[in-house]
């Protein structure tokens, strides 16, 4: 099967579990702590795998300039359309309390949301079919590590969306489309840049990595957190020591 296939289906896979753990919250009522608690879990799972297999990688291969440019680009990048999102209603687009606008309450909260969704699932994405490009194949522990942290995201996503009042085709349309968009930005990721300098594959890692580390401080860990404070630090531990295992299994 050819390489490039390869990476759009691990996208696309990826992204799936968005569309799963947001089936788990629609069909199911999720105790908001067990939301959190697998939420600090995928935190701590994509902050080791950005630390080992993007930062780390892209510092090994490119050297230490591309590699902090490109860091802290992704991040300043992802913060200030962050910024420019929750003033249009997607703040809280990650929590699954009462925290999310309604259309009511606010009327461009809905494509502010699905267009949050898009922009922190793009860059995770994306360096699964850059993987085969700087590893010579998928990073398993890198695609676990997405995979994983997921379905948590979906989760307490859509368990936030179904309070606000939001419909099953808003929700399941969001991540059905989320889930495709994260199969082509891994092809992207795999086609346009292949060939590419080392150092161009490093700076391009480490955007990712800024606004995956990004993404999980603004949207991940206040969840985690509210829910789960006296023990999201050692949830998260557990979830960084799984994925670390697996990089160094790997």
């Amino acid at each position: 099967m050819p390489e490039w296939l390869l990476a759009g289906g691990a996208g696309l896979l990826a992204g799936g579990a968005l569309l799963a753990g947001s089936a788990i919250a629609w069909f199911v009522q999720v105790p908001a702590r067990v939301v959190a608690v697998v939420m600090a879990f995928g935190a701590g799972v994509l902050i080791s795998a950005l630390a080992f297999e993007l930062v780390q990688e892209a510092a090994d291969e490119g050297g230490l300039a591309p590699t902090a440019s490109g860091f802290l680009a992704g991040s300043v990048v992802y913060v200030a359309l962050n910024v420019l999102l929750a003033r249009h209603g997607a703040r809280h687009r990650k929590r699954s309390g009462t925290q999310q606008p309604s259309q009511a309450e606010h009327s461009s909260s809905g494509g502010a949301i699905a267009i949050g969704a898009l922009l922190d699932g793009v860059p995770e994405s994306m360096v699964l079919g850059l993987s085969f490009l700087t590893g010579g194949g998928l990073s398993l522990p890198m695609f676990a590590a997405v995979f994983i942290s997921n379905v948590p995201e979906g989760l307490s996503s859509t368990a936030g969306w179904k309070r606000a009042g939001r419909g099953p085709g808003y929700v399941f349309g969001i991540w059905g489309a989320i889930a495709a968009a994260s199969g082509l930005a891994a092809l992207a990721g795999y086609l346009l840049l292949d060939g590419a300098p080392p150092t161009t594959l490093a700076f391009v890692n480490a955007v990712a990595a800024g606004a995956i580390l990004a993404m999980i401080t603004d949207t991940m860990i206040p969840e985690a957190f509210e829910k789960a404070a006296l023990y999201s630090g050692l949830i998260a531990t557990l979830g960084f020591l799984a994925a670390f295992s697996l990089h160094s299994l790997g």
